[in-house]
C-alpha cells in the first residue's frame, strides 16, 4: 500500500505541476499580464514554496483518498477528485474573486482549472490506490 500510495503522490504532483505550468503559464498569460499590480514581480515569486503547497496538497489529497474512500477504484477516484474540485476550486476561484479585485475570468479559469486538475488526480489515484478484491490483487 505505501508504494502505491508514494506512487500515486509522485504521479499527481507532476501531473499538477504539468497543468499548473499549461493554466497559469499558457492560458491565464494575458490574464496576469493585464492584473501585473496585483501580483509579485516575476524575480520576487516564491516558487519553491509553491512546489512544497503543491506537493503536501497532493499528499493530503492522496491520504484522504486511501483512507477515507472505499471501495478504492477508478469511478470512486473520479467522484473524489470531482468533489474535492468543487471545494478547493470554488474557494480559490470565486472565494478569491469576492475579495480581490481580480477579472470574472480568471475566477472562472480558477475554478475550472482546478476541478480539472483534482480529477485527473482523481483519475490517477483512483488507478493507482486500489481495492485489492476488486482487482484479484492479494498484496497488501
Amino acid at each position: 500500500m505505501m508504494k502505491r500510495f508514494v506512487l500515486a503522490l509522485i504521479a499527481i504532483f507532476v501531473a499538477w505541476s504539468v497543468l499548473d505550468f499549461l493554466i497559469h503559464g499558457v492560458i491565464l498569460m494575458r490574464t496576469y499580464e493585464a492584473t501585473a499590480e496585483l501580483w509579485r514581480p516575476m524575480e520576487q515569486m516564491k516558487m519553491g514554496i509553491m512546489r512544497m503547497v503543491t506537493l503536501v496538497v497532493a499528499a493530503a489529497f492522496t491520504g484522504l483518498y486511501a483512507t477515507l474512500v472505499s471501495p478504492k477504484n477508478l469511478v470512486a477516484g473520479l467522484k473524489f477528485g470531482l468533489l474535492f474540485g468543487v471545494a478547493t476550486g470554488l474557494s480559490m476561484g470565486f472565494g478569491t474573486y469576492s475579495v480581490m479585485p481580480i477579472p470574472a475570468r480568471l475566477a472562472v479559469v480558477w475554478f475550472v482549472g482546478t476541478l480539472a486538475e483534482t480529477t485527473v488526480a482523481g483519475a490517477l489515484v483512483g488507478a493507482i490506490i486500489r481495492s485489492p478484491v476488486l482487482n484479484g490483487d492479494t498484496r497488501p
